[in-house]
């Protein structure tokens, strides 16, 4: 690491909560692997969010239901990614992996900032996210096979919904309130699916350098919501962890096969590691700086493609 990372730590609590527009300009979109078939709160304001975005180019939903059954049966999957700035800059690379690794149509509408209250119907002007992007109001509209939800843990006076709770002030609050909201997010996506219910994939976060305790326990919010409702995880968090620390932060860690093979992935290849992290922010994954406009990442980062890659390979996973 080229900085003691206490000082990327403390930089990035200063950055805003989104992988931004960088000052360099975007490159082409990055190669992606095959899917093999087989959590510190952000204190930061988040900004407004462009419309979501959803693959034009794909055939329409044909409206067969998941029911109980496996979504196995749809030859292309819908696939909808709601979450807050680390989906935010995650988004493209997902899409891409998705589209071109399971055909899927794809749509994702993420909120810098958010919490799982701001996806909740019923919120209003306490939430972040405006209601035609609320979860249940968009599998009502786009009847989706999968609803991939990746949250942080934010919890900070700016996000209403919130009321003012937060981890380092009230930490049991803090822990019933995201439990309360991920069992009422999933009953609401329920709902508004009927009986044509598509299964959530929970994503696990990765390590938190300033509270790691917090990050474990979000975690355990949601494998224990996807064990009681039957639905999914992707432990897209162990992808940026080191391979025997699950929960210990690491701006570098060794390069993959993948990331060998392509050059670009790997960014000291003299030195057999990556960058996971830009030294002044230890939350995001975009190797670039972030800004007040949040946008998907447009540089190739090794993390982003790591945790992408996690969660196609869990969709693909039930595909089989």
């Amino acid at each position: 690491m080229r900085k003691p990372w206490v000082v990327g730590v403390l930089a990035g609590l200063l950055l805003l909560g989104a992988c931004g527009d960088p000052s360099s300009g975007p490159e082409s979109a990055p190669p992606v692997p095959s899917a093999p078939k087989a959590s510190s709160t952000t204190h930061q304001r988040p900004a407004a969010t462009p419309e979501a975005e959803t693959d034009t180019e794909a055939e329409p939903n044909t409206g067969a239901g998941t029911g109980t059954k496996a979504p196995a049966q749809h030859a292309r999957p819908t696939v909808l990614y709601l979450g807050d700035s680390l989906a935010m800059e995650n988004q493209k690379v997902l899409g891409g992996l998705m589209r071109d690794q399971l055909k899927a149509r794809y749509t994702s509408a993420p909120y810098s900032g958010t919490t799982l209250c701001d996806y909740l119907e019923g919120t209003g002007e306490d939430s972040l996210v405006p209601s035609k992007d609320k979860a249940a109001a968009l599998v009502r509209t786009l009847r989706p096979d999968f609803v991939v939800l990746q949250f942080w843990g934010n919890a900070w006076d700016y996000t209403p919904c919130m009321d003012g709770i937060a981890y380092d002030t009230a930490r049991d609050k803090y822990f019933a309130r995201y439990t309360a909201d991920a069992r009422r997010l999933t009953d609401q996506i329920a709902g508004a699916a009927g009986g044509d219910r598509p299964k959530v994939v929970w994503v696990l976060q990765g390590p938190d350098p300033m509270t790691p305790d917090r990050v474990r326990r979000v975690n355990a919010i949601y494998e224990r919501q996807a064990a009681a409702s039957g639905d999914m995880l992707a432990d897209a968090g162990k992808a940026v962890s080191p391979a025997s620390a699950r929960y210990t932060w690491s701006q570098y860690l060794p390069c993959t096969a993948y990331e060998r093979e392509h050059t670009a992935y790997c960014t000291q290849p003299s030195s057999g590691r990556t960058a996971l992290h830009i030294d002044d922010d230890y939350l995001h994954f975009c190797l670039v700086p972030t800004t007040s406009t949040p946008k998907p990442c447009p540089v190739r980062s090794p993390g982003i493609l790591r945790i992408t890659r996690a969660i196609t390979r869990a969709v693909a996973a039930r595909l089989d």
